[in-house]
């Protein structure tokens, strides 16, 4: 059975408010924002400026400071 996008949300909401109560669920959802500008141009801009050796020294130095467990 295919549901619609208003049963989706109403079935969902349901969940979250039988899980965590109407406050909890009030409380989980303020934490959601859509955001704003544009994350494509804005992650390129990032990536951009870092080569593959310098991830990878990242990803050493993170390790050697958080040890797994």
């Amino acid at each position: 059975m295919k549901m619609t996008p208003m049963e989706i949300r109403r079935k969902g909401y349901g969940a979250l408010v039988n899980a965590l109560g109407v406050a909890g669920t009030i409380r989980f959802l303020q934490q959601f924002d859509i955001g704003h500008g544009d994350y494509t141009k804005e992650r390129h801009q990032w990536l951009d400026e870092v080569n593959l050796e310098e991830f990878l020294n990242d990803i050493k130095q993170l390790r050697e400071e958080k040890p797994t467990t």
